[in-house]
């Protein structure tokens, strides 16, 4: 989660040292992680005067106004398609297994933009604009119940 997240993924993927799909959990977001494991989706909302902003990825500051007065919550899950790519080649584990898969953006009806994977749809039905709403798929990880982690992708609401 967050560029140093990605980044970490990615190059312990790309040095044999594991999966590039799966999240760096520390202190700051195991509880993401956590209410992913338990279907419940959390974005960060700023709470300093006059702001109010609702984020994520999930930073320890508001994006806007730079407030560290930020805290977790609880989210609806649904969104609207803001705009996908359907990816045919990924030679990173497990991704190659995987395609043709579609990366996406939402909009959270919350505000928040969020990258994410649509599942369950034909790509020929894919709309901008077209209601989603979040889903968790449940992969090996560590993260939650069981030793498994939950990532949030979307599907036709």
């Amino acid at each position: 989660m967050g560029a140093k997240g990605a980044q970490g993924a990615g190059s312990r993927a790309a040095r044999g040292g594991g999966r590039g799909d799966l999240p760096e959990v520390d202190a700051f977001t195991r509880p993401y992680w956590d209410a992913a494991a338990e279907g419940r989706l959390l974005v960060r909302r700023c709470r300093a005067e006059g702001c109010g902003v609702a984020h994520h990825y999930p930073r320890e500051f508001c994006p806007r106004c730079w407030s560290e007065d930020v805290d977790w919550e609880q989210v609806s899950g649904r969104a609207v398609l803001y705009t996908w790519s359907v990816v045919h080649r990924n030679d990173l584990p497990p991704f190659g297994g995987r395609v043709p898969y579609v990366a996406a953006v939402v909009d959270l009806v919350e505000g928040p933009r969020m990258m994410t994977e649509i599942v369950d749809c034909p790509e020929s039905e894919l709309r901008i604009g077209m209601p989603v709403v979040v889903h968790f798929r449940h992969d090996g990880g560590g993260v939650g119940e069981g030793g498994r982690v939950a990532i949030p992708v979307f599907r036709p609401a």
